[in-house]
């Protein structure tokens, strides 16, 4: 794991994230996580992980953000915060790094923290999701 960060974390975010954290529906695996994005404009748009009885059908904290910034006519994400139980922050899963990486440039950063040690770890799309394929590669 990365060392803990020393890049500061914006406090709105990491507010609205644990906000966030505090709704998550996870009955079976009892692992809340809240995410907030802050767009190019500035607004910042949560989501919380939705677990189902049938596991496949559950959905992540980062794109149910995701889903809500795009209905709100946002884009672009500029940073954001993922909070997570455990005692180590928990980054996004694979499928959610690549989400990100729709919305966020390889230098956008997302801060991962721990609800229960507050341990915190920054790192930049790119860190999280090297070599990635984004839409930029895509004709238009």
């Amino acid at each position: 794991m990365t060392p803990p960060t020393t890049r500061p974390i914006p406090e709105d975010l990491v507010a609205i994230a644990t906000e966030a954290h505090t709704a998550a529906y996870c009955p079976y695996s009892q692992y809340r996580v809240g995410a907030a994005v802050r767009t190019a404009t500035g607004a910042v748009i949560a989501g919380c992980n939705v677990e189902n009885a049938v596991y496949p059908l559950g959905s992540c904290a980062e794109a149910g953000a995701i889903a809500a910034m795009v209905l709100a006519g946002e884009h672009e994400i500029v940073e954001a915060v993922v909070i997570t139980d455990g005692d180590e922050p928990g980054t996004p899963c694979g499928g959610c790094r690549q989400r990100l990486r729709e919305f966020a440039g390889p230098d956008v950063m997302v801060h991962s923290i721990s609800a229960t040690t507050g341990v915190a770890q920054s790192l930049t799309v790119a860190e999280l999701l090297p070599a990635s394929f984004g839409p930029e590669r895509l004709p238009t």
